[in-house]
């Protein structure tokens, strides 16, 4: 636990005081956003404001996991490693949107296709190494197995290892873009997308700690089959989860409302990257929309509006994503990105109610090797793990 606590202080600290550092430094330059013309009118006192802000929200995040690392001398584990990949590989593309606007004083950054290609050679390089780095017990950071808040039957290798790796970049890669796209589009209120982000990354604090106490292989030999998780390296993702949720905290003291930088796509692509990250390595990729319901919610209006428009010419919405509806309905900044985190914080508590009830009803599946190492058995009240030692003792007697 001392180094899941040090990666979120660190992440804090990283953020709490380097962004001031970040914002003279913008200021200095001259960096700032330029707001979309057909926005909310309201928004553009914030033009100038700097942004990029991401970056130190980035790096709290590698400093965190790296320091709470070397805290208890011991090298990052291969989930750690990917999970951080994906972090800084997304920010990157992120930066480049955000310096393509800067730089030519205009709202729109890269090309769609562009970011499109950007997001798919992180993504599909993400997904064909977390099939790798196997550990000892046959676990690999990623599983083929569609999950929920564990693995399920449901295996998208099921007409073998080379239909399954491809259906699997394909999975990994829309829940990239999804996620990524998403924490996006809720970048669009000051804090809005910081506050939410760090209860979510709290939740994936605390699933990973429970993962590690509960895992398969290294808990005591007789666990009850329910709280048995196999996960490759839980502890690595809640150092990260940890260090993501207090850099937040600390970027949000500046991104507060008035804004004194905005963390720009920079951010947006990273933090929804980490979530997608999070949720196939954690193994939850469908507990995530729970979880990060507000943001679930933001991209689908703004689906929803789209689609509406093309095919009838009407809008659902007053302006999309959800936000600017409310906004335009009336509701100050302040009063919507309020509510909207008291929403994310019911998606969370949810989320989590979820995750431990699943514990208490599902017995784990896995590969063959896992299996063969662990026989979940039942009984009519309590389900449990047996060691292969116990599994020789019970035939032997």
């Amino acid at each position: 636990m001392t180094a899941i606590f040090v990666a979120a202080a660190v992440g804090m600290l990283v953020t709490l005081l380097g962004t001031p550092l970040l914002i003279r430094f913008l200021h200095r330059r001259e960096y700032g956003q330029f707001i979309r013309e057909d926005g909310p009118q309201g928004h553009f006192t914030k033009r100038g404001t700097p942004t990029m802000g991401g970056l130190v929200i980035i790096l709290a995040a590698v400093l965190g996991y790296a320091i709470a690392n070397l805290i208890e001398l011991r090298l990052p584990r291969a989930s750690g490693v990917l999970l951080i990949f994906l972090i800084v590989g997304l920010g990157l593309i992120g930066f480049l949107d955000d310096f393509e606007k800067i730089s030519k004083e205009r709202s729109l950054g890269l090309r769609a296709w562009q970011k499109m290609l950007g997001q798919a050679f992180i993504g599909i390089t993400f997904a064909v190494v977390a099939l790798r780095f196997s550990d000892r017990y046959g676990l690999t950071p990623a599983s083929t197995r569609v999950s929920f808040a564990r693995d399920t039957n449901l295996d998208l290798a099921f007409a073998g290892a080379g239909l399954g790796l491809v259906l699997f970049i394909l999975w990994a890669n829309f829940l990239i873009t999804a996620w990524s796209n998403a924490v996006n589009l809720t970048d669009g209120l000051d804090g809005l997308a910081a506050g939410s982000s760090a209860m979510v990354f709290a939740a994936y604090t605390l699933i990973g700690v429970w993962q590690s106490n509960q895992s398969c292989f290294y808990s005591h030999h007789a666990i009850v089959a329910t709280l048995c998780y196999q996960t490759r390296d839980p502890r690595d993702l809640a150092m990260i989860a940890a260090a993501l949720m207090g850099a937040c905290f600390g970027f949000l003291w500046w991104n507060a409302s008035p804004a004194k930088i905005f963390m720009g796509d920079t951010g947006s692509l990273a933090l929804g990257g980490a979530l997608a990250g999070l949720s196939i390595l954690s193994r939850t990729e469908f507990l995530a929309v729970v979880l990060g319901g507000l943001f679930l919610a933001e991209v689908l209006s703004d689906v929803i509006q789209v689609a509406s428009f093309k095919s009838t010419g009407r809008r659902v919405f007053r302006m999309a994503p959800l936000h600017h509806h409310f906004e335009l309905g009336g509701w100050t900044e302040v009063n919507v990105v309020i509510r909207f985190w008291i929403v994310a914080g019911v998606c969370v508590v949810v989320g989590l109610g979820l995750f431990y009830t699943e514990s208490l009803v599902s017995c784990p599946a896995g590969p063959p090797r896992v299996r063969h190492h662990l026989a979940c058995t039942t009984t009519s009240h309590n389900p449990r793990i047996e060691t292969t030692s116990d599994h020789r003792r019970r035939h032997h007697a």
